[in-house]
């Protein structure tokens, strides 16, 4: 089985001026995939990072910098406008990777989930981090290529290459992806 993973569409993220133009684009293909995803019937998750104010949940580098982020709550923890997220279920994580310290692998192996499809913020951050801890629990990934971004476009590029090359993942354009869920859809049948 496919699922899909939007991984940290929220307005913190997009504080950033170069994600800051991307947003909308980014954003309307997450809908699209959603959407496809709705209609052949596999599974969607919206992944969120958030953070207490008591430092509990910071980083290395929150603590080195005394300087907390996307706290629980806040503007900055909410989903972007526009992006759908009605009836979606949601997982919040700590860190890069949205299988660390949640119980992601569990609902994954739920719904019998052999290939993630990622999309979201950043790619040479959480998405890599999710996609390389999926290879651990023997997941396929695809990444959404058209439904990601990144602020370090140079280290995505690269980061994808190693774990696409080492790992068999791949990235593919919107439509190879509904193909994939529709063909998915019509073996159910």
């Amino acid at each position: 089985m496919i699922a899909v993973l939007i991984i940290d569409m929220q307005n913190a993220f997009f504080e950033d001026p170069a994600l800051q133009s991307q947003r909308e684009a980014v954003a309307a293909a997450c809908n699209r995939l959603i959407a496809a995803a709705r209609d052949s019937g596999a599974n969607v998750l919206l992944v969120k990072t958030e953070h207490e104010k008591d430092k509990s949940t910071w980083t290395l580098n929150m603590l080195d910098d005394d300087q907390g982020f996307i706290f629980r709550g806040t503007q900055q923890a909410e989903f972007v406008p526009g992006l759908t997220t009605e009836s979606l279920p949601q997982l919040v994580k700590t860190r890069d990777s949205a299988f660390l310290g949640t119980d992601l692998a569990w609902r994954l192996r739920n719904w019998d989930v052999e290939t993630l499809v990622l999309a979201g913020i950043s790619t040479h951050n959480c998405i890599v981090q999710t996609a390389a801890d999926a290879f651990a629990h023997n997941i396929r990934v695809v990444y959404a290529d058209e439904a990601t971004a990144s602020e370090n476009a140079e280290a995505s590029a690269a980061a994808q290459e190693i774990l696409c090359r080492e790992y068999r993942q791949r990235v593919l354009e919107l439509p190879a992806i509904e193909q994939l869920l529709k063909a998915q859809a019509k073996s159910r049948t």
